[in-house]
This record gives C-alpha cells, structure tokens and sequence, in this order.
C-alpha cells in the first residue's frame, strides 16, 4: 500500500511539474521586449527610457566610450578613472554620495571595461529627486579628489598583487595579452603595479577630458515613471554635457592578427598544485548574423552543466570541479575560449581530453535530440534574463553599444528553433577552431612544461612580473 501511495504522489508530482515546465514555455514563446522611447539629446548623448510598473523602483545604466582600448601606454587608467568617478563631484564628497545613497537604501557602481566605461544605480522612486543629480554629476561633473584617488590607487594596487594568487582572477588577463599582442583588446583593463604606480590625479582629469563625452555615450533609465516626465528630467540634467573638442579614433577596429601557429603562454606559479587553462582561438565579434547559432552550438559543447566537455572532464573523468567554454564576444573582434582547472598530476589528461572533445564535435557532429535539448534549455532560461529593470536597463545601453535591437529579443524562440542539424554543422565547422589553438597555462612550470611543448612553441613567463612582460 505504501509503495502504491509513493508512486500516485510521484506521478502526481511528475504531472505537476510538467504542466509547470509547459505552461511556462508557452509564456516564454510570447515574450517580447517592452516597449521604450529612444531619443538623442542635442549633445549627442542616446537616451532609452522604459517604463516598468511592477516595483517602485528606477534602475540606471550608462556606457561611456572610455575603456581600456584608450589607455595607450597607461594600462588601468581607464579602469581607475571610472572608479573614481565616485572620488566626489562638484557639488557632492565622495563620504556625501556614498552615506546619501546607503541612507535611501540606493546602491551605484561605476566601472571601466575593456571597450566602455560605465555606471549603474538602483533606488526608490521616492528618492529619485535626490539621487539622479547627483548621478548627473558623477559622469558629468566629477573632481577626480587627490586624497580619494590616493587611497583609491593604493587599493588598486593591493588588488593586483593579491589577484596572483588566484590564477583565476588573472588568467583572462593573460589571454587576451597573448592573443590579441599589440592591438588595443590586449590592454590589460586592471594595470599592472608598473603602470598604476606613477599614477596621478591629473592623469585621470586628462583621460576623462578626452574620452568622456555625450557622444558615443548611452543612458537608459528603465522603472516606475512617467516616460515625458522623465524624458524632461533626463533632458534637464544632461543637456550642459558638453561635447569634447578632441576627435577620437576608433582604435579597436584595427583588424587582429589571426593565429598562424599552434602557441603556449606558461605563467609559472611555484606554489601552484593546480594548472588553470584556457585554450582557443579567434572567435565573433557581438554583431556576427550567427551570434545566436553560435551560442546554440557552444550550448551543447560547453555552455551549460551537462554540456560535453563539462559531462567529458567533469562528470565522466573526475578531471576537475567544472569545465566550460564559450565566445568572448566584444564589438569588432572576439575569441573563443575552453576554461578549466585541474590539478598537477591530472594536467595532461585534462588537456588531451577538451581537444578531444572538440575534435569530436567536428567529426561527430550534434545529432537532432541534443541540438533539441540545447534549444529548449536557451528558450527556457531567455525571459527570466530580461525581467527586472537592472536586467532590462542594462540591455538597453547593451543593443546601444553593440548595435543590436529587439528583434533579437523578440525573435528569439523563433530564431534558436530555426537551427537545424545541418546549420550547427556549419556553424561547428565555420566558427569552432580545429587547429593553430592558442594555450595559456598557469601553474608550476617544472611539472607542466613538458606537457605544454606536446602542443607548440611555449613563452614561459613568471607571475610574479606584470601581466604582459616576457611576450
């Protein structure tokens, strides 16, 4: 009897379930983008307004044409002068900003990127007279405070010398240095102790005289509010954001030098009992017409826990905590990376079993039930990435920067169903790399580096020098 009892409550549940899993998929199939304004200050500056009633509550997000592609031979004065955008402003200390917007319950961050610097906020509508002056005066009017800068650069540099002790943390760093060489993505974002070193405060004014301008920039202001009120709002802030008088080159769309060779960068770590890898190639920039084909494809090969080299190195083999891969995909250029760990001893199996997994994704191809289940997964996960107004703000400057609208919101389902087997083919064939793999290894030189030379010529580097010095 009570095993008849456990299995009605199973078969109850199991109906449960899949009438959940049902009934939300066909909501998913009818998402589409809310509706928005988009209009242009006479600065230049793009404004996105999104009104979303759900929570009173407003979420900001700006992009700057400011990144770490301008630092030239400054590496990480483009990150540190993002940061201190919040070192105080006109009218406003860096202690005010931060205990007026701890006090309404608010939270702000401002950030410097690869190609972008930016900031986001999030508070009350309540609190909106109060708070959006002042995040008009962090990007628009900010003092760049000697004593907060000094205290702000010590933290930098604490932050990167701690950084190497994860190899986690700096590997990525590594990657695109050896990579992209001496064009502007191989800027190392975060700077190293060399170059943060000689910082000053008036070096963070001139970057933000050239590169921070209403042109080329981006707001999108996504919550409860009246959209022609906030339009007057935004336009009443933001109009005196002058246009800079220095013309600025887009340096990134320089082309990247393709691999012609197999290379391995080893970062020596002598205390290390693991080796962290990445392993790839050239890959999409953001608006590649097959960017959603492509994450359909690297779905099954390493974009989701039961992917295969996940399922290969993690599941089957025990040969590390996780493995994955995907495409680092930036405005005009990208790469394609496998990521993993793996301790010492387990270094070369680890390695031989991802190129094996990739080689079997030429050779073998998806067949219809797993290109099936890759689609589902992608459908299933799309909405919920897209439903609170951080989320929503943040795609909004998202399409600004890399030129992308709502149709690939809106055609989503429609778009992922439409890869078939034959076009995960060509896609596998066409994007995914089959030789010439860059390798960038840290870990302890004397247990690894036979193993890397099996692969090409290797650069040995040590990590206790500045990210890029060696090669």
């Amino acid at each position: 009897m009570r095993k008849t009892i456990q299995y009605i409550t199973i078969l109850l549940v199991t109906c449960a379930f899949t009438f959940n899993v049902t009934h939300a998929q066909n909501n998913q199939a009818k998402y589409q983008l809310p509706p928005y304004e988009k209009f242009q200050l006479p600065n230049g500056l793009t404004v996105y307004l999104m009104e979303k009633h759900t929570v009173p509550v407003i979420s900001i997000s700006a992009i700057i044409s400011a990144g770490a592609v301008y630092d030239g031979n400054k590496a990480g004065l483009a990150s540190l002068t993002a940061e201190c955008l919040k070192c105080g402003t006109k009218s406003y200390t860096k202690n005010e900003i931060e205990q007026t917007f701890d006090f309404a319950g608010a939270s702000f961050n401002t950030y410097g990127a690869k190609e972008f610097a930016g900031l986001t906020a999030r508070l009350a509508v309540k609190d909106e007279d109060k708070l959006l002056p002042i995040i008009k005066e962090m990007l628009v009017e900010p003092v760049f405070n000697n004593e907060d800068f000094t205290k702000e650069k010590k933290r930098t540099l604490v932050n990167l010398d701690q950084a190497k002790e994860s190899p986690g943390s700096v590997i990525n760093l590594y990657w695109d240095k050896f990579f992209y060489g001496n064009h502007v993505y191989g800027n190392v974002v975060t700077g190293t102790v060399s170059s943060v070193t000689p910082f000053t405060s008036n070096d963070l004014k001139d970057f933000y005289k050239t590169h921070y301008a209403p042109e080329g920039s981006a707001i999108a202001v996504v919550g409860d509010f009246n959209t022609q009120e906030m339009k007057t709002r935004i336009s009443q802030l933001f109009n005196d954001w002058k246009k800079t008088t220095t013309s600025t080159n887009n340096l990134a769309a320089q082309p990247v030098a393709e691999p012609t060779a197999a290379k391995i960068l080893l970062v020596n770590k002598e205390d290390a009992r693991e080796t962290t890898f990445l392993i790839g190639s050239k890959g999409v920039s953001r608006n590649n017409p097959d960017y959603l084909a492509i994450q359909v494809v690297n779905t099954v090969f390493g974009g989701r826990f039961t992917s295969w080299i996940n399922d290969e190195l993690r599941i089957k083999s025990g040969l590390t905590y996780g493995a994955g891969s995907y495409f680092s995909a930036l405005k005009t250029n990208g790469a394609f990376l496998i990521s993993t760990h793996t301790a010492n001893e387990t270094t070369e199996p680890t390695i031989a079993k991802a190129l094996e997994v990739l080689n079997r994704l030429h050779t073998q191809g998806i067949d219809e039930e797993t290109l099936t289940s890759a689609k589902n997964y992608m459908i299933g996960l799309f909405p919920p990435r897209f439903q609170t107004t951080d989320q929503l703000a943040g795609l909004l400057t998202g399409m600004f920067w890399y030129g992308f609208d709502e149709s690939y919101i809106n055609n989503f389902e429609t778009n992922v169903n439409a890869v078939t087997v034959a076009k995960a083919k060509e896609i596998s064939d066409k994007y995914f790399p089959k030789d010439k793999l860059q390798f960038v290894l840290i870990g302890k030189s004397a247990d690894i580096k036979k193993i890397a030379e099996k692969y090409g010529a290797v650069t040995e580097v040590q990590i206790k020098d500045d990210v890029g010095k060696g090669f």
